[in-house]
């Protein structure tokens, strides 16, 4: 993993996933540089991880200090190495009816392995997006579509949005605002997936305001605590299948790590303000040979 610069919530999320990289056994090395680093120096670092054969996967932790060309850094990483699904020709793959990517965006994967575990159809459904990121928005609508889902995009230059949320069976929301989604928008029995990590004041909250949903909606992934595992989980996934692809093997591990995909508060009695914290299991499976 590559880091730039000194933001609090950066590091939190490089220490998370170098812990859950170490849970498993995968060898994560870390670079931090200053904020003042050059596109050079990072484009070195990203080249000699490109070339290092014992190197799997290649993150970016983002953002970027505004001086560093973040499209240039994400182009040269290897395809082959893009863990985080980030690289035009895996987004470009993604986006194609037919074609899949080597590797895709880490939350997307994470929301439709929600879906799929709670059984969730998505064929013919109406499902909503609130935000348009290369981190989520884009890729999590092309996932979407490749499931049959009619997708509607939302964006700051959306009209009427609350109009547009209220079709929706399945919504997305990705944009960032605290509490930007009231409960009086869903459709009743919509399933809601909450992206959004925002503060008021120290507080954690989502941009939907989960009190008022919980009422309406028939599942809804929590903040914290719902979206947020599952997008290191699929990194997870993502380093691992990179590892078996590079070494055309399919490794049987001496042991297996069971990791919780934290799942829905699912109203009960179809409305009721109390739900049930769950969690499905998933089981990832990881040789000791990734620790050499």
């Amino acid at each position: 993993m590559i880091m730039v610069g000194n933001r609090p919530d950066s590091k939190l999320y490089v220490e998370a996933k170098g812990r859950a990289c170490a849970e498993v056994g995968i060898r994560c090395v870390n670079q931090f540089y200053p904020a003042t680093t050059t596109l050079d120096e990072i484009l070195g670092q990203v080249n000699a991880f490109n070339a290092d054969p014992s190197i799997d996967g290649i993150l970016i932790q983002m953002p970027l200090p505004s001086a560093l060309d973040e499209k240039t850094i994400v182009d040269a990483v290897l395809p082959s190495k893009d863990v985080d699904g980030l690289h035009p020709f895996n987004v470009g793959e993604l986006g194609m009816r037919w074609r899949n990517p080597l590797f895709t965006a880490c939350t997307p994967a994470g929301i439709v392995e929600l879906l799929d575990a709670e059984q969730i159809t998505l064929r013919g459904k109406i499902a909503v997006v609130l935000g348009r990121s290369d981190l989520v928005g884009n890729p999590v609508g092309m996932l979407l579509r490749k499931r049959d889902a009619t997708v509607i995009s939302c964006h700051s230059k959306t009209n009427n949005i609350a109009s547009l949320v209220a079709q929706a069976d399945v919504l997305v929301s990705a944009c960032g605002v605290p509490h930007f989604v009231r409960g009086e928008w869903l459709k009743p029995g919509c399933v809601v997936i909450d992206v959004g990590i925002n503060f008021i004041g120290e507080k954690m909250v989502g941009d939907v305001c989960f009190d008022e949903a919980m009422g309406i909606a028939s599942a809804i992934t929590p903040v914290p605590g719902g979206v947020g595992p599952m997008t290191i989980a699929m990194l997870l996934n993502n380093v691992y299948t990179s590892f078996a692809h590079t070494r055309r093997q399919d490794i049987r591990p001496k042991g297996h790590v069971r990791i919780l995909f934290p799942s829905f508060f699912v109203p009960e009695d179809g409305g009721a303000m109390q739900g049930m914290l769950w969690a499905v299991s998933k089981l990832i499976s990881f040789s000791t040979a990734l620790n050499s």
